[in-house]
């Protein structure tokens, strides 16, 4: 490909301001000398602008597999996100859009953050400085500089272990983080967060290129412990979840991830619910009888339905084992996806959640109720 060439099959990307900065620089010398691009790329930004202004930021993913597709086969990429981190980009990308049609009274609204344990309300900033505090665990365990470093000495002290240990050291790095970001403007606060999403996963990608195994590697969050892998499903979570609390702040219509994603992010909820069920019998509040020691753990059959649809084998007895595919369920619950996954971040109540039980209705309804502390502040 000739130099004119490679530099025109820039211009969509520089219409879209999606250029490096050095591609941008040589680009644009080319157009003061260059009539024919020069119009071209004119056209391009005035198209640009106009779809900006009326089109939705976040695209149909089918439409942004085809554009990404033809993109690749210009030039490959500078590194390639491996898939566990795909929802959590896709969620940081759709947080991001929400927040560049925020409008300046839209950053005083207050939205609603609730956990099992209560509620609170904060600004659209204060949320982004909580994201940016939890995601900065993991950073820290990919090697990137912690927030809280250039905030706060020494940073908050590790909670002990036990039941809501590691609340206790996430609230603190959320207030830390927070308060020290309430004097700057929103702008810049998603400005920190931003930058901070970009280098997580641009060191996870490169990190997995050169060692494959670092998914599997431990992020300790005080009283409780992820795979890298399973942790960048817990923050696309987590942030779908706190982007949908901005958005119905701010009566901006915001719709769940996308399929293949959801079913991702219910996967690792299926993963820890027998340590919830745990948790659940362990402050009195379970129902069903506790489990006979010697007997095999009961299994809970999660039929998920809508978007995110698929069939897991829970059990609630012994955290830690897989059940085989044949094994006979102590129940069977049926509950659709979107629902299952607001009730995992205590969204909505475990009583009236519109389900279907078969067989053991009491071990059931512990697990919807131990789904709820899944979430916290």
């Amino acid at each position: 490909m000739s130099g004119h060439e490679a530099l025109r099959s820039l211009l969509g990307a520089w219409a879209l301001d999606a250029c490096r900065p050095d591609e941008a620089a040589r680009l644009e010398a080319h157009l003061a000398d260059c009539p024919s691009c020069a119009e071209e790329a004119h056209r391009l930004r005035d198209a640009a602008g106009w779809l900006s202004s009326d089109e939705p930021l976040d695209p149909d993913p089918g439409l942004r597999r085809q554009v990404m597709a033809g993109c690749l086969e210009i030039r490959d990429a500078d590194f390639r996100v491996p898939s566990y981190a795909d929802p959590y980009v896709a969620e940081t990308a759709r947080l991001d859009a929400l927040l560049r049609d925020l409008g300046e009274l839209d950053w005083l609204e207050q939205a609603q953050l609730t956990w099992h344990g209560g509620s609170e309300q904060r600004r659209p900033a204060e949320v982004l400085s909580h994201l940016a505090a939890v995601d900065g665990v993991l950073a820290d365990a990919l090697g990137l500089p912690d927030p809280l470093d250039r905030v706060t000495e020494p940073k908050p002290a590790e909670a002990a272990d036990g039941p809501g240990g590691h609340v206790d050291v996430l609230v603190a790095r959320t207030t830390a983080l927070r308060e020290a970001q309430s004097r700057r403007p929103p702008e810049s606060v998603r400005a920190m967060w931003r930058a901070q999403t970009r280098a997580v996963v641009e060191t996870a990608a490169l990190a997995a290129e050169a060692d494959p195994v670092v998914a599997e590697d431990g992020v300790d969050y005080g009283a409780f412990e992820l795979r890298v892998a399973d942790s960048f499903l817990d923050r696309a979570f987590e942030c779908w979840i706190h982007a949908d609390d901005i958005a119905e702040a701010v009566s901006y219509p915001y719709h769940p991830p996308r399929g293949a994603h959801m079913r991702q992010l219910i996967g690792l909820a299926v993963r820890l619910l027998p340590l919830a069920m745990s948790a659940l019998r362990a402050s009195g509040e379970a129902t069903s009888p506790d489990p006979v020691p010697g007997e095999q753990s009961r299994v809970v059959k999660l039929i998920v339905e809508g978007r995110g649809e698929g069939e897991w084998l829970i059990p609630i007895d012994a955290p830690g084992w897989v059940p085989p595919t044949d094994v006979e369920p102590t129940a069977t619950l049926a509950i659709d996806g979107v629902e299952f996954c607001f009730l995992c971040a205590a969204r909505r109540d475990p009583h009236r959640v519109p389900v279907g039980i078969k067989g053991d209705a009491p071990a059931a309804r512990d697990l919807l109720a131990a789904a709820r502390l899944l979430s916290r502040p």
